[in-house]
């Protein structure tokens, strides 16, 4: 039996996605923790520039992650011209929510004798060659 016949990834990303995925989302959590509470106080209130800048960033490194993804066409940054009330930047931030959830489902898989893993194009490469050893013994 061939690998492709044994396995089929069809979603595959990059070590470098990952990379960026795993430094950034815990951020990114913990920053949308942080504009949930604020807005639970203050729905209305416009976010301080200095915030949107802050948010942005992470938000900028994830959309670069989620490139390509059926869901990143509904994904953007804050509008640092005019600022955000910070409902509204629940709103967005909950979108990039959802579609890493997406991400990682799509991409951190368990497989049977090998455990879970990001399926990456080096990952593939490295369980073809296992499996190859294994069929020849």
């Amino acid at each position: 039996m061939t690998f492709e016949d044994k396995y089929n990834f069809p979603n595959i990303t990059t070590e470098e996605d990952v990379k960026e995925y795993e430094a950034s989302n815990s951020i990114f959590e913990a920053l949308l923790k942080e504009v949930k509470e604020l807005s639970k106080k203050k729905p209305d209130a416009s976010m301080s520039k200095s915030k949107v800048k802050i948010v942005n960033r992470v938000l900028e490194n994830l959309l670069t992650v989620l490139e390509g993804q059926p869901d990143a066409k509904y994904l953007e940054v804050l509008d640092d011209d005019d600022l955000p009330q910070v409902s509204d930047a629940v709103l967005v931030m909950v979108q990039f929510e959802s579609a890493l959830d997406s991400f990682k489902r799509q991409h951190y898989l368990y497989i049977p004798r090998y455990g879970q893993h990001w399926i990456t194009d080096e990952l593939i490469s490295q369980l073809r060659t296992k499996h190859d050893e294994e069929e020849d013994n």
